[in-house]
């Protein structure tokens, strides 16, 4: 189920940045503007803050910060420069979501496991340590399958925006793992 929900969202925002007549950033892309339907389908909502690509020739747009910050790409907050990359971290953050079962900030956990990218870190590399970061909800054998949507995440998550990869490379990996 959330495998398919991963590969629903990210065929949403493939189609909003590369396949419309003009580009959309959600610029609020978080796992509660993410709606299912009675066949368990994953639609994208709440566009209110999306907002049209930069014009041809320009690699950004340039805004004010708005949205959910804990989802929000580096750049962008710290510059106000926004492109579809920034989606794209979001997106990460959201296949931590899934991976975890955790939300991406949560003040009620220790210190140490309130920030979901920074709790996550230290586990992702070495495989029998990711397993101590998987929803105890899911069933053993997704765990596979949870540790290769991992890989897709961090790359997602990279700092540096043009070495994050486009939503339609996103969806091909996520395609493989589903």
């Amino acid at each position: 189920m959330r495998l398919k929900i991963a590969q629903d969202a990210a065929l949403g925002l493939t189609y909003l940045h590369e396949e419309m007549d003009v580009q959309i950033i959600f610029r609020d892309f978080k796992s509660s503007n993410i709606l299912l339907d009675e066949q368990w389908n994953a639609k994208l909502s709440d566009f209110g803050l999306a907002r049209l690509g930069p014009p041809e020739g320009q690699s950004h747009i340039s805004t004010a910060v708005v949205g959910t910050m804990i989802y929000a790409a580096p750049e962008y907050v710290q510059t106000g420069r926004l492109t579809s990359k920034s989606d794209v971290w979001s997106y990460g953050v959201f296949l931590y979501e899934l991976i975890t079962g955790r939300r991406p900030l949560d003040r009620n956990r220790p210190r140490s496991e309130q920030k979901l990218l920074e709790w996550v870190k230290p586990y992702i590399s070495d495989s029998k340590k990711f397993q101590q970061i998987l929803d105890p909800r899911l069933d053993s054998k997704i765990s596979r399958s949870a540790h290769k949507l991992s890989i897709v995440a961090n790359r997602c998550l990279v700092r540096h925006p043009k070495s994050r990869p486009k939503m339609s490379e996103v969806l091909e990996m996520v395609n493989k793992v589903v």
